[in-house]
């Protein structure tokens, strides 16, 4: 009777139920029944109404299996659903995929790692398929959180523990996969969601031994590989969700890594920092790699205030950003990087003086380990500066040497530079030192077409500055940077070294036939470069280095600027710092002195094989010779060696050992040079700077008066002193802005006379003069008559000139007559 009524409850349930149940065998061993699963997969494809009916059954008996621990029969559940999964593509799949889900996070809740493999197994199927409309109510949160904390296990068991992480990692691309591809479901990008998954594969990165091996573009490992390598299956997970990061989301993708370097202390030592940001810069698209630029700058801004090693790792993180995104697309960020690299080179500066004056007197190691680390930050800043702006195209590179140099502190400018106030001279020196070091890698390989574009007068006044002489290295690093920006034909190797070149045909010097705006630059700006090496051959504190850099700034501006003008006006300069040494108006040390010597003559010798004037190499050679036989302290090879006899004095030396302008002249006059200016002794021209600056002023040796005012005479000088009262200061008040409008009218003229060719002067003068005479002709009616007496003369005052006994003329105007 009992057998009899459970066949009859059998033939009356639903018959979904029994295909169900007909799919399990007695034994689980024997595993799923193969032809019963045909007949339930061919029963579901033809009623796909059913599918949520026996989704929903299979997933009650899967349910209650697990709580009674018959794994078996739980396996069998799972491969069914697996296939009913993959075989039906209906509108009706949906309600079946969230008893299918349901299912999973069952599976994934339970404590039995086999059970969380086969689930996770399960999802990543499912996350392979397409479906043909997305489910918008549909979410993963949980999937989210139970694969993130399956990421991080622990089991006491290695073998269970790299499961339970590849099965969790796998589980983290599913939901990858699955969400990513559908723009109106994007909640897999909000931050809730990227600060579980990032950190967790970030953490099984971390475990690899050889980072650097994959630090460049994705590599294609073999599939062993990949199921087998935690590391490696995280890091192939994480470079193909940067790579679906769009421009909205790309930011949410990024910032956890700061939140897990910073957690886990990974700056210092960076290694694994350097990695994650290679991977994602070559991971993201392009064109949104200013993004990544953006964040690890304000994540420098966060933490200014670490320690030096952990700023420097950041700072090198944002090299390696910067050198994979200088390749690309940089986007708007280009000032932005400068301006904040800057902001904490100043800040690493204030950081190190500070230290030094709080151990003041008390010389400890912890001290100089800390100003050596911030010596590590400086360093790498510059280096990421220069980096960069090596590698932006030109256009963009001439605007950041612009930028930097408006940084630089100037004496007695109003630019947008660094604030140094609170640093002092020392702390003005360094930040000085660091921007030039900076300047001179973004000028490296810089090649202009002309050197107006090279050498703007916006940056070409600050950089010559007489602020940045004060200092022997501030010095050598101007002269360098002018080197980058002059030598357009990589010359400058060729003239390494202060030396007599026996032929200078040897070297192969590449030059090109001057252009228009180069000639006109020499002009307005040559002078200049011309007191710049001047100036800087009178400092005491030269070394060699700076006599090397002279004498090859010298031979480049031959070989890129010169023509037969300025070959006479570095000619002139030559002289005048051969002048320099002998009369010694500075009271140089005598190793300067001979310097100067030695210098001029391995120019001299350079400049004459260039022009190849027979008669002046012969001079040349002959002054030369007479000095190694009787002073080759006066020569480069002798008097910089580490040991080498100076003289006592240089007044009693013979003429034979100087180069003679009376010679030279003779020499070029004779090949068609225009000779007249060599007997004009050059003199450096007087800058506003001068005035301002803390050193010697060039004022004390050369003295220009301009009296523009009439009435000047010192026969008409009359007592100023007069009363002062409300009537006198009102006037005087009134006429203030006339005496401004006065002294900025004489301010230019001086400027021009100083700073003007005496070609352009001369040829300006003769111009007005003939317009004069030409409207006088026009105007006056002019008649001659000898005058009525002797006495008959008068005196005419021009400034301080007086010219007596001039014959008196009547000039005839229509109503007025002057005598």
């Amino acid at each position: 009777l009992f057998a009899g009524v459970c066949c009859c409850c059998a033939a009356l349930r639903p018959r979904y139920k029994r295909l169900v149940d007909n799919i399990f065998p007695e034994d689980p061993k024997d595993g799923l029944v193969k032809a019963d699963m045909e007949k339930l997969t061919f029963y579901a494809v033809s009623a796909p109404e059913k599918l949520d009916r026996i989704g929903a059954y299979l997933a009650e008996r899967l349910s209650r299996d697990v709580v009674r621990h018959r794994y078996g029969y739980v396996l069998i559940a799972m491969e069914a659903l697996d296939q009913l999964l993959m075989a039906c593509h209906s509108q009706s799949i949906k309600p079946f995929v969230e008893s299918f889900l349901h299912m999973v996070a069952k599976l994934l809740e339970s404590g039995e790692p086999k059970l969380q493999v086969l689930g996770t197994n399960s999802f990543v199927k499912f996350a392979n398929i397409e479906e043909d409309t997305p489910s918008y109510h549909r979410r993963y949160d949980f999937f989210v959180s139970r694969f993130s904390a399956m990421c991080h296990s622990c089991d006491h068991d290695p073998e269970i523990q790299t499961e339970i992480r590849i099965a969790g990692i796998r589980g983290i691309q599913g939901v990858v996969r699955k969400t990513v591809n559908d723009e109106l479901r994007a909640t897999i990008w909000e931050p809730q969601h990227m600060d579980k998954i990032v950190p967790s594969l970030l953490f099984n990165m971390h475990k690899i031994e050889d980072i650097d091996s994959r630090t460049g573009p994705p590599s294609s490992p073999t599939g062993g590989e990949k199921e087998e390598n935690p590391a490696l299956l995280a890091e192939n997970c994480f470079r193909e969700l940067l790579g679906r990061a769009t421009y909205g989301n790309m930011n949410n993708a990024v910032r956890p890594v700061f939140a897990h370097l910073d957690h886990h202390r990974l700056w210092d030592p960076n290694e694994f920092a350097v990695s994650c940001f290679k991977i994602i810069m070559y991971s993201i698209q392009a064109q949104y790699s200013h993004h990544v630029i953006q964040e690890i700058l304000g994540h420098l801004d966060v933490r200014k205030r670490d320690s030096p090693r952990v700023r420097a790792g950041i700072i090198q993180v944002l090299l390696e950003a910067v050198a994979i995104a200088a390749k690309g697309s940089i986007g708007p960020t280009v000032l932005e990087v400068f301006n904040t690299l800057l902001k904490h080179l100043r800040i690493s500066v204030d950081f190190e003086l500070g230290d030094r004056r709080s151990s003041a007197g008390s010389a400890t190691f912890s001290t100089s380990s800390k100003e050596s680390d911030e010596r590590i930050v400086q360093n790498a800043i510059i280096q990421t500066i220069g980096f960069f702006g090596s590698n932006l195209p030109d256009y963009q590179r001439s605007e950041i040497m612009m930028f930097i140099m408006g940084k630089v502190p100037v004496l007695g400018t109003t630019s947008q530079s660094l604030d140094t106030s609170h640093l002092g001279d020392l702390g003005t020196r360094r930040i000085q030192i660091m921007l030039l070091r900076s300047l001179l890698m973004v000028t490296s390989g810089y090649k202009a077409t002309t050197i107006t574009n090279a050498l703007p007068p916006p940056f070409l006044d600050p950089l010559l500055s007489p602020s940045l002489m004060e200092d022997s290295e501030l010095r050598q690093l101007v002269l360098e940077i002018l080197h980058n920006l002059i030598d357009r034909h990589d010359n400058r190797a060729k003239l390494r070294g202060i030396r007599i070149i026996p032929d200078v045909s040897d070297l192969k010097i590449k030059r090109d036939k001057i252009s228009r705006q180069d000639v006109s630059f020499m002009k307005k700006h040559g002078q200049q470069l011309y007191r710049h090496i001047y100036l800087g051959c009178k400092e005491e504190d030269n070394v060699q280095k700076n006599f090397e850099l002279l004498f090859t700034s010298l031979a480049l501006t031959t070989i890129e600027l010169a023509n037969e003008e300025v070959v006479i006006d570095l000619i002139r300069l030559a002289i005048a710092l051969q002048d320099i040494a002998i009369i010694n108006e500075d009271n140089l040390p005598m190793f300067n002195r001979c310097g100067v010597m030695a210098l001029v003559a391995a120019y001299l010798n350079f400049l004459s094989q260039m022009i190849a004037v027979p008669a002046f190499c012969q001079h040349v050679s002959k002054v030369i010779e007479t000095r190694s036989l009787e002073a080759s302290y006066f020569l480069p090879e002798t008097i910089f060696k580490d040991k080498c006899n100076l003289p006592k004095s240089l007044e009693k030396h013979e003429k034979d050992l100087f180069f003679l302008t009376n010679k030279i002249a003779e020499s070029l006059g004779g090949s068609g040079y225009s000779v007249e200016r060599l007997s004009v002794p050059y003199v450096p021209q007087v800058t506003d700077e001068d005035r301002l600056s803390r050193r010697k002023s060039i004022v004390d040796t050369v003295s220009i008066q301009v009296d523009i005012l009439p009435g000047n005479n010192t026969e008409d000088k009359v007592d100023n002193t007069e009363e002062i009262t409300f009537e006198a200061l009102k006037k005087a008040i009134d006429n203030n802005g006339l005496e401004e409008q006065e002294k900025e009218k004489r301010r230019l003229v001086i400027e021009k006379f100083q700073k003007a060719p005496f070609e352009e002067i001369a040829a300006q003068c003769e111009t007005k003069a003939n317009l004069l005479h030409d409207r006088l002709a026009q105007i006056l009616e002019l008649t001659i008559r000898p005058p009525p007496s002797p006495s008959g003369t008068m005196t005419i005052t021009a400034g301080h000139a007086h010219y007596q006994s001039v014959p008196v003329y009547e000039m005839k105007f229509p109503d007025l007559c002057v005598y």
